[in-house]
């Protein structure tokens, strides 16, 4: 037997979850031709299907592009800190794309490596992933090829499987998504069917073997030149986590703050001497590839990538990680 909701069902339960002060978070549509994660302010505002993937990711929930880390205030030679107070709003993730959820494992690694991240990992508690099984993909996914696919239920505490029909099978993968469903479905003989996924396009054992030698071949720049350093790539990945430190505020008061950062800007690297060990775009790309495929596996055992093909489809130059995998197979590095 399976468990069964209807969307009207759904949205209603939406409906609960403001009303109790929770924080929704959903695919809403921006404009005809872009798809969005966003907090929704009513039951009626988010998408449960006609979309193949948000143009950002869910990362925002539990790592915002902007946060306070902690303020200060001068009084004579007396400096105060004042911590930010940890986040306390329950939050709900609904219909996440499998290849978004799947990062939140890969992200608790970095957050939780020399020392654990408080406010980080206070949002991971609070939040609820409810994530949305695939019914099609674009030429951009590559889940399977990274060991992924349109069910996979890493990262998310319950699936949603569209039935058709206004109606969505439900599947609880962990005690959270069992709280957050129990009591609001209704048993079914009915359950979805396997729904396929992109072909494998990448054959990650060849990438590893390349990446061990291929750091200081001429072809990054033929694979990677076109790159414009617009950082478009990195804010749509589920997985880049890259970020700087600032002080915003005055010489007596002011607040230190956490700010989303890419490897694929100029500065990013740009030492005080004006030297830049990465002067270069494709040596930029080639830091991104490799962090993904070479760095962060040997650290964490973990790809850092979902194969959501967010990176290329974002590109306005149509570049990404698939586009330069591909070209490193082609070439043999």
């Amino acid at each position: 037997m399976s468990q069964i909701i209807s969307q009207p069902a759904i949205r209603r339960l939406v409906k609960q979850w403001l009303r109790e002060g929770k924080r929704v978070v959903a695919p809403v549509q921006i404009r005809p031709d872009l798809v969005s994660y966003q907090p929704v302010r009513s039951a009626d505002q988010f998408l449960l299907d006609g979309f193949i993937r948000p143009l950002n990711s869910i990362k925002e929930v539990v790592f915002p592009r902007h946060e306070q880390l902690f303020q200060y205030r001068v009084r004579g030679k007396q400096i105060d800190l004042l911590p930010a107070p940890l986040p306390d709003i329950e939050r709900i993730v609904l219909a996440a794309r499998p290849c978004d959820a799947a990062a939140l494992p890969i992200l608790d690694h970095v957050f939780n490596w020399e020392s654990r991240d408080a406010a980080y990992n206070q949002r991971r508690k609070l939040t609820t992933v409810v994530a949305l099984a695939c019914m099609e993909h674009d030429a951009h996914c590559f889940c399977t090829s990274l060991g992924g696919g349109p069910d996979d239920t890493r990262g998310s505490d319950a699936l949603l499987f569209d039935l058709g029909d206004d109606t969505l099978e439900v599947r609880c993968v962990t005690d959270k998504g069992q709280n957050l469903f129990a009591g609001q479905t209704e048993s079914s003989t009915r359950t979805a069917p396997s729904v396929p996924g992109p072909e494998r396009q990448a054959d990650l054992q060849q990438v590893g073997q390349q990446l061990e030698q291929a750091f200081e071949r001429s072809d990054w720049a033929a694979w990677t030149n076109r790159c414009l350093g617009c950082g478009a790539c990195a804010f749509g990945c589920p997985a880049c986590h890259c970020f700087d430190m600032v002080d915003e505020g005055g010489p007596t008061c002011g607040a230190r703050v956490r700010n989303w950062d890419a490897c694929q800007f100029g500065q990013f690297t740009l030492h005080a001497s004006g030297h830049n060990p990465r002067s270069a775009q494709s040596q930029r790309q080639r830091q991104r590839i490799y962090h993904k495929f070479h760095v962060y596996p040997q650290k964490f055992g973990e790809l850092l990538c979902t194969g959501c093909g967010n990176c290329t489809r974002n590109c306005p130059v149509s570049l990404g990680v698939l586009p330069v995998l591909e070209a490193m197979q082609a070439e043999g590095a």
